[in-house]
């Protein structure tokens, strides 16, 4: 796996995080699915509210990654692949 930028994953987390894109550009490719499949699915079913939700999480999770250091991003995020907060 290559080296991730945090700066792209927070814009990715904060724009689309909602979508799980962020996790997706990890290589997580499980994190990623449910989190697309919840937010649509649960989405549909409560009218955008679980959407919305996500996409508050996600834009929680991008400042995470804009606010903590390059070594401990690379440390938290890329080598030990910590998914969730």
């Amino acid at each position: 796996m290559g080296a991730k930028n945090k700066t792209t994953a927070g814009l990715l987390a904060i724009l689309l995080g909602a979508f799980g894109v962020h996790k997706f550009y990890f290589g997580d490719t499980n994190a990623g699915a449910m989190t697309l499949t919840l937010s649509l699915g649960a989405g549909l079913v409560t009218y955008g509210a679980a959407t919305f939700l996500i996409s508050v999480i996600g834009i929680v999770k991008g400042v995470i990654y804009l606010s903590r250091s390059e070594e401990e991003f690379h440390r938290t995020h890329v080598q030990f692949r910590k998914s969730w907060f």
